[in-house]
């Protein structure tokens, strides 16, 4: 089990001077390759009386998270994901590939939007064995390369028997990974010839499975490139836009605004190596 603990992800609106917490990721095991993208432990710890927020461009995939405190499925936060950290704390948390959000919830995506449910809600009895072996396991040292073995174990034997992956879920997943790997996908009609799907087809399938629209898919892909190059700080707002298919600056600069509330330049000061 190989752990990455030092990148910060695209989607991660993380301030470069917040030493708050650390995320050791995990790649699933063979096999899982359709159900889950990656496992995740952020462990943290912030001075009393601070607070240090966590903000998110989430990817299009449900979330299943288990902390000391709670436990929780989360579907697609369509604006911006905040979490604020305080005191000390550890969370397990799985990052979904596309297909697998309904296959745990049993049914469609579009209940779960904006919103969260207590695992044990969503898996009956499977959440609550769950979550039986992730919290002892954490209890010790919550850094421990045993600790997080044992955690992502019982994770993966929870979901193990959601697979195989449905055909309608590959074909999801296929969708998701043809429009965060293209930035010349710029139109949902482009996702329609890619597929032979009709426009109204496309929206059913991502409705029910992600539980949100494929221009949606298409804006949260531009939007995650775009903080990714301004973090970086070696391109203008213009550039950015430009490389992202934009009409304008302006265009960019609106769509930013609407879901992060900064500007992207302000974006850029704040957040930039």
């Amino acid at each position: 089990m190989k752990a990455d603990s030092d990148r910060i992800e695209r989607a991660h609106l993380r301030d470069p001077d917040d030493a708050s917490h650390v995320i050791h990721r995990y790649d699933p095991d063979p096999g899982f390759e359709g159900l889950v993208q990656r496992f995740w432990i952020p462990v943290w710890s912030v001075p009393p009386g601070r607070e240090a927020p966590q903000k998110v461009l989430q990817y299009p995939v449900a979330l299943l998270v288990v902390a000391s405190g709670y436990a929780r499925f989360y579907g697609v936060a369509s604006g911006l994901s905040t979490t604020v950290l305080t005191g000390d704390g550890w969370a397990v948390g799985v990052l979904c590939a596309p297909a697998a959000g309904s296959l745990v919830a049993r049914g469609s995506m579009a209940a779960y939007t904006d919103r969260h449910a207590e695992l044990a809600d969503v898996l009956g009895s499977d959440g609550d064995r769950l979550v039986e072996r992730v919290r002892p396991a954490m209890a010790g040292d919550p850094h421990s390369p045993g600790a997080h073995r044992a955690a992502v174990s019982a994770f993966a034997d929870a979901l193990r028997p959601l697979l195989p992956v449905d055909a309608e879920g590959e074909l999801v997943n296929r969708v998701v990974a043809f429009v965060e790997s293209d930035r010349d996908v710029v139109r949902v009609a482009q996702v329609c010839a890619e597929f032979g799907l009709s426009g109204r087809a496309l929206q059913r399938l991502v409705h029910r499975r992600l539980g949100l629209t494929p221009k949606w898919l298409i804006q949260r892909r531009r939007l995650q490139e775009a903080a990714g190059r301004l973090r970086d700080g070696d391109t203008t707002v213009g550039e950015v836009a430009a490389l992202l298919g934009y009409a304008d600056q302006p265009h960019l600069t609106r769509d930013f605004v609407r879901v992060t509330g900064m500007r992207p330049g302000e974006f850029a000061a704040r957040y930039g190596r």
